[in-house]
């Protein structure tokens, strides 16, 4: 069944076809601490990152994804980034998760909030 997966999804990982265009013309280029590995073709055109867990772009860390993008020349392995005594450690997309930001009076928060009252609903009615 792993097969089926690998073939018809690309969320769990890579598809056969970036298996294979990452095994003929993929350069390893590093890997950072989650376990995403990051490659480029010979001429550095085309620069992809192969996810550990979910491909889900907020994996990727701000060093990473300055050079996927062209930003930096040089990846993250031989010249990086500061680190800025100001900076926060990176969290992943927490949307659809219960650790997910919910303002005050959000109505997708667990329950209702006690201060939010729905307004009375009144059908329009034709004359």
């Amino acid at each position: 069944m792993a097969i089926l997966r690998d073939i018809f999804t690309w969320w769990h990982g890579t598809t056969i076809g970036t298996t294979l265009f990452t095994s003929r013309h993929g350069k390893k280029v590093g890997e950072d601490e989650a376990g995403n590995v990051y490659y480029r073709n010979a001429d550095d055109t085309r620069r992809w990152v192969i996810y550990r867990i979910d491909s889900e772009a907020s994996n990727v860390s701000a060093d990473w994804h300055g050079w996927l993008h062209h930003t930096f020349d040089q990846p993250p392995t031989e010249l990086p980034l500061r680190a800025w005594s100001w900076q926060k450690e990176r969290l992943p997309n927490l949307t659809g998760t219960d650790a997910a930001y919910r303002p005050p009076g959000s109505l997708v928060s667990h329950g209702r909030d006690a201060g939010v009252t729905p307004k009375p609903y009144t059908p329009w009615v034709p004359e």
